[in-house]
């Protein structure tokens, strides 16, 4: 952990989601793949290097473990305890994120037309 970058916001709370995790995604699929070639769990470290999407160094975020809190209001999801949160790459927080809210507008009941409502 020496040379990894934490966030500006809430560094403890960061940290014990990170160390929980052991330093990689939480991810098991939440974001559409299957991530099968690592043991079914996303494969990205913190402070690694990704070689897809752009490249770079992977920076862990931690947010909600269950995809449709991450729909919450920021400080909604800021109160969250941290057993509620998993450390997320990039990549499979956003997938994630709009996968929920794909399932959100589904799941919605369809609004009406309030042009021919009278």
């Amino acid at each position: 952990m020496s040379a990894r970058i934490p966030p500006l916001a809430d560094l403890g709370m960061w940290q014990a989601v990170i160390a929980a995790a052991v330093g990689r995604c939480q991810c098991r699929g939440a974001c559409g793949k299957s991530h099968a070639k690592d043991g079914d769990r996303c494969g990205r470290e913190h402070g690694g290097y990704q070689q897809r999407h752009g490249g770079g160094t992977v920076r862990l975020l931690a947010a909600p473990a269950d995809p449709a809190n991450m729909l919450l209001p920021p400080h909604r999801a800021a109160a969250l305890p941290r057993q509620a949160l998993a450390a997320w790459c990039p990549t499979c927080h956003d997938s994630a994120l709009a996968a929920a809210r794909k399932a959100a507008r589904a799941a919605a009941p369809p609004a009406p037309d309030a042009l021919f409502d009278l």
